[in-house]
């Protein structure tokens, strides 16, 4: 199937009530059952490649791993930078077959922020692919706090910039291992009043289940990135294959299973989305 744009998923989301799951990858083995997942169930799927997994593996070498399977792939898949932070990074990424890419200036002023996500919105559409942008930054469980997103500003920030979708800090953690508190649904609402643009989650994994789909079925909340939650699975399968037979060495052998059990998970993800029934 063609390679999809965030737009293409998430328009559909905001007019039909559900949300899209983006999957934040490290490697070959999560995006590979990432996708099965997906086509599991019939929905679509956005594949982030986020500084972690580019510090790991260029993003030449990504475009190539995430277009062969998007191509190959039964659903829509979206090849998604996540926090791309600059202007060249969010370039090479286009230029490497991305379709969507997040650029992340949720630290700088307001004004910077919109000036420098617009040239990077501007880009992307030129060259046919989205761009999401981020307006009060989202902090980090054991790290830098939270600064909550501001109606008035992200109004602004999603007319100035043009971004395909929005994300924003209403109470969500970057990296958070179990179940946080719940969002803040006066402040999503608030924010929604003023403004068409799809809604953006990071650190989803620290959302309620029952929150997650009640807010991807009744908010303009289109996407929620999910990381940590799908990372502690995956870490799981390969921590039992190593210790079930410590004389084992090939890796192809041990990474095959975390397949089976990263899959079911992920099926279990994406049926939180609100899409399927």
């Amino acid at each position: 199937m063609p390679r999809a744009t965030l737009a293409e998923v998430l328009q559909p989301a905001l007019q039909q009530g559900y949300a899209v799951a983006g999957l934040v990858t490290l490697g070959w083995e999560d995006m590979r059952a990432f996708v099965a997942a997906a086509e599991a169930e019939g929905v679509p799927v956005i594949l982030q490649a986020g500084p972690g997994c580019r510090s790991h593996t260029p993003l030449p070498v990504l475009g190539r791993m995430m277009g062969w399977l998007a191509d190959e792939a039964s659903v829509p898949v979206v090849m998604h930078l996540d926090h791309g932070y600059s202007f060249e990074e969010c370039h090479m990424a286009i230029d490497c077959g991305f379709s969507s890419v997040m650029y992340d200036g949720s630290r700088k002023s307001l004004e910077q922020n919109i000036a420098e996500t617009a040239a990077i919105a501007e880009l992307a559409h030129a060259a046919g692919v989205s761009c999401e942008g981020e307006i009060g930054f989202v902090g980090y469980a054991d790290g830098e706090e939270s600064k909550g997103t501001d109606p008035a500003e992200a109004a602004r920030f999603a007319s100035e910039t043009g971004v395909d979708a929005m994300a924003v800090s209403v109470g969500n953690v970057h990296l958070q291992q179990g179940v946080g508190g719940r969002l803040d649904e006066e402040r999503i609402r608030a924010i929604q009043a003023c403004t068409e643009v799809p809604l953006v989650i990071h650190g989803g994994s620290g959302v309620p289940a029952d929150q997650r789909i009640e807010l991807a079925r009744t908010s303009s909340i289109c996407k929620y990135n999910i990381g940590t939650e799908l990372r502690m699975i995956f870490g799981e399968a390969l921590r039992a294959a190593v210790n079930a037979d410590p004389a084992r060495f090939d890796r192809v052998a041990l990474l095959s299973e975390t397949h089976d059990p990263l899959v079911t998970a992920t099926r279990t993800v994406l049926r939180s989305m609100g899409q399927v029934a």
